[in-house]
């Protein structure tokens, strides 16, 4: 994010949806941030009616129709605050007489119909509902009821929850793992948990293949034997020996000059390394999670990346979506970064409701990088700890 410039509120809905239920999604309180996120599930349902309560509950009642009700700890919300109902198909909300109103993406309505993704707030309360997402149990799961997992796999979404329990299923097998994205969206973090479930009791060790000199790729991957070239004073092992029995992720991997992709391949083909300089390939036990934001596919039609080593990579593969594509996470993704960014301070922090909108509007195009950065900085100018509309710069 430009720190020269207050962020703008934009809203870019998904293509349509598949099939699936509905689901409402409590992605941020704004007077209790830390409390992360809820999900409320639909299913069989034809009408809901939200309002105040004091407890975050979802109540199933059976008559003419099937309806639900959904309560919200939340002051300036109103006790029968809106209902939304399915209307040939579709579902529309509107507001109940509530006192401080319903707004759909930023605007006050009476009656309005809900697209997939729209954001809805009610009193200090942000919801978003997503038309047709997998069905999941139970009907309401808070983050607090969310199994322990490693950082970067929790997830209200039950459809990138099927996402990671595939990938969980192959974090114990030497499958090699290809976790694509665009930039900030985790790809380092779900690598590390991919380590940290794999079980291996070796170092986890990352490498950004577009930081490395073209010159001496091979070198640091690889290693070397003393005298191999001018300056190499003593034998080195490189990173993939490193990784001796853990784990190796290469990030951008895409930016791998073409002469060190074939070394790459002996490695996960023969699971073995020559080092620059060597006559003996030496034997490696290490797991290759390869990282990128670039089309691969794309990159091997145009003989800049290696087919061969492309299959080879590519035994398990994740597509970690962009932070406007995941705002059902973003109350769970704002509270672990606020604990990590203030510690302490974070448990006195609110949020104005404009600041809340435009956080959940906002695009985001550095993804949770750019998200992490804008609240360390808000939290540190609010006073008194109340992050306002031009504190988030």
């Amino acid at each position: 994010m430009d720190p020269s410039r207050t962020i703008t509120q934009t809203h870019e809905g998904r293509s349509g949806p598949g099939k699936g239920q509905p689901y409402l999604f409590l992605t941020l309180r704004c007077d209790r941030p830390l409390e992360g996120g809820a999900r409320f599930s639909f299913q069989g349902a034809d009408q809901v009616n939200i309002g105040r309560g004091s407890a975050l509950q979802l109540e199933r009642q059976q008559g003419e129709t099937t309806s639900i009700r959904i309560s919200v700890p939340d002051g300036r919300m109103s006790s029968r605050h809106a209902r939304l109902q399915r209307v040939l198909g579709a579902w529309i909300i509107e507001d109940a007489d509530s006192k401080n109103g319903t707004f759909v993406d930023g605007k006050r309505v009476t009656s309005s119909p809900l697209a997939d993704d729209a954001l809805v707030e009610l009193g200090h309360s942000f919801f978003v509902f997503r038309e047709a997402l997998p069905r999941a149990e139970p009907a309401l799961l808070e983050q607090r009821a969310l199994k322990p997992l490693p950082r970067g796999m929790a997830t209200l979404s039950p459809a990138f929850a099927v996402e990671l329990e595939r990938l969980t299923a192959f974090a114990r097998s030497q499958v090699p793992v290809l976790v694509s994205g665009e930039t900030g969206t985790g790809k380092e973090l779900i690598a590390s948990a991919i380590h940290e479930l794999s079980g291996r009791p070796g170092p986890f060790v990352a490498v950004n293949c577009g930081a490395i000199a073209p010159n001496l790729v091979e070198s640091e991957l690889f290693g070397y034997r003393k005298g191999a070239f001018s300056g190499a004073l003593e034998d080195r092992p490189g990173l993939v020996r490193s990784s001796e029995h853990g784990t190796l992720l290469l990030d951008e991997i895409g930016d791998l000059p073409v002469a060190a992709q074939a070394a790459l391949l002996r490695v996960l083909q023969e699971n073995e390394v020559l080092p620059v300089g060597g006559t003996r390939p030496v034997k490696v036990d290490l797991r290759v999670v390869a990282a990128t934001h670039r089309d691969l596919a794309a990159l091997a039609a145009q003989d800049r990346f290696r087919r061969d080593l492309l299959a080879r990579l590519d035994g398990a593969r994740i597509s970690l979506p962009a932070l406007r594509e995941r705002r059902e996470d973003f109350g769970l993704i704002l509270s672990a970064l606020m604990e990590k960014t203030a510690g302490e301070m974070a448990r006195d922090v609110i949020f104005s409701p404009d600041a809340a909108r435009t956080l959940l509007l906002h695009s985001w195009p550095l993804n949770v990088r750019e998200l992490e950065k804008c609240i360390a900085s808000a939290v540190l100018l609010a006073r008194d700890r109340r992050v306002e509309l031009e504190h988030l710069r």
